[in-house]
């Protein structure tokens, strides 16, 4: 049975619970666990209160259980297991009840408000709040429209949220991460950061998939920009850690005037600038920046609105039995004179149908639908961990051709300024849910299995 159920507390013998008798009709459970934390119970089974679960307030506060709430209760041989406890893994944290995350607090508590009915275990942690000692974490749980913060058990999955490559690549975190899964045996999603570079070569050999990619090289030398110009009518450099739109620069070669046109963001401005060299651009536009780790790309000549080019952000995220779903599709209007159609450079969000007449509404749907779906599937099987969500950046050309630009584990929010998204947010958070309760069983079953 996977039914929600509520836990609340008697104050009777401290190893009893009782369950109510559509849960279970075995007599073989004697454990009683919650997270990763385990103790023997003496289990009795009633056949009223068909929605409630009683246990004592001793193994409440052994258990580390923080309030009475709902909890979706699965038994996995001799253990009746509460939850799932679900950690979301962060960093950035501030000494602030009203704002523990900054200005991520609200993202959080919008995602955790919405499974409360669902399920009250969701929580934030930081690796300042774990007690190696104890096994358990202080943590934030969002409830009743505030953050409150309490000691709970190792969590039964992780939702890895780190903000930023820089952090995520700090070797403290790295080690805390690696000893949660190692030796906790605790599954994480999603994986971190994207490559650009390797998810081209993860991709490019892939039959179902290569037709999205445009010509990508890594950069070594001025002759990667040439050979590439020489071929297409411009090129985007970019970095391939990059995020938001950062460093991104258009360049696009006039041979009637020998002329580089080189289109950037500088110091939050816009900026449209001719070179006589290629040299003198690159030492110009990148005097402060490394080139090593950047890649050029084959431009593509996008759909437009209202003059400007349009890209559009799909989500894909798993459900409760780990299959991929299109959750949205919005459209991307480039602000003007902007490389990217990202919101920090004044682009805008549109529907589809905001766009485009109905019946080219539905069959670019389609299109980025089906390209969607298909990368997550080939990227699932090709990264390493466990997938929940990606949000891609996908271009569509005149011939209403499909172009990969990007994909992301961590995918942004700020399409969801959009009211009309409001209801594809809510898809998205619940089936965030699902997928992590999905995780959260397999990893169960699995510890009883190797046991």
């Amino acid at each position: 049975m996977n039914d929600v159920v509520k836990i609340v507390t008697h104050r009777q013998s401290k190893d009893l619970v009782c369950v109510p008798e559509a849960l279970t009709s075995t007599r073989n459970i004697e454990y009683i666990a919650f997270g990763q934390k385990k103790y023997p119970c003496q289990l009795v089974t009633m056949n009223t209160l068909h929605d409630v679960i009683s246990i004592s307030e001793q193994l409440k506060e052994m258990l580390c259980i923080p309030f009475e709430g709902n909890i979706e209760p699965i038994i996995i041989g001799d253990t009746l297991q509460l939850g799932p406890l679900i950690g979301i893994f962060t960093a950035g944290f501030t000494e602030s009840l009203l704002r523990p995350i900054g200005d991520r607090s609200f993202m959080f508590a919008n995602l955790m408000a919405e499974n409360n009915l669902q399920n009250s275990f969701i929580f934030i942690f930081g690796m300042h709040g774990i007690d190696w000692e104890t096994e358990t974490i202080q943590g934030y749980f969002f409830t009743e429209k505030r953050w409150v913060k309490e000691v709970v058990p190792f969590p039964t999955v992780i939702y890895n949220r780190l903000p930023n490559r820089k952090i995520e690549e700090h070797k403290l975190i790295k080690k805390v991460r690696n000893r949660l899964e190692t030796e906790y045996k605790i599954p994480w999603f999603n994986p971190g950061f994207f490559n650009k570079w390797d998810l081209y070569v993860k991709l490019k050999n892939e039959i179902s998939v290569k037709h999205y990619l445009p010509v990508t090289e890594k950069f070594h030398n001025l002759d990667t920009i040439e050979q590439l110009l020489s071929q297409h009518q411009f090129v985007y450099i970019k970095p391939e850690n990059g995020s938001l739109g950062s460093k991104v620069i258009v360049i696009r070669y006039h041979r009637e005037e020998d002329i580089y046109y080189c289109r950037y963001r500088e110091d939050g401005v816009n900026k449209l600038q001719k070179f006589s060299s290629l040299n003198v651009l690159i030492n110009r536009v990148f005097r402060k920046t490394k080139l090593h780790d950047f890649i050029v790309q084959q431009g593509i000549s996008l759909i437009r609105y209202e003059h400007q080019p349009v890209d559009f952000r799909v989500h894909t995220n798993k459900d409760a039995h780990g299959k991929w779903h299109v959750t949205v599709i919005a459209a991307k209007v480039a602000g003007k004179g902007s490389t990217t159609t990202h919101l920090n450079n004044g682009g805008r969000v549109k529907t589809l149908d905001e766009i485009f007449e109905n019946d080219k509404a539905k069959r670019i749907h389609d299109k980025l639908s089906l390209a969607a779906l298909r990368i997550s599937e080939v990227l699932d099987k090709q990264l390493e961990g466990h997938i929940g969500e990606i949000g891609f950046d996908l271009g569509v050309d005149k011939n209403e051709t499909v172009w990969l630009f990007e994909a992301n584990s961590k995918p942004g929010r700020s399409i969801f300024t959009n009211p009309h998204f409001r209801e594809h947010d809510k898809t998205i958070k619940k089936l965030f849910l699902e997928y992590a309760t999905h995780l959260s069983k397999q990893s169960t079953k699995s510890k009883v299995t190797i046991k």
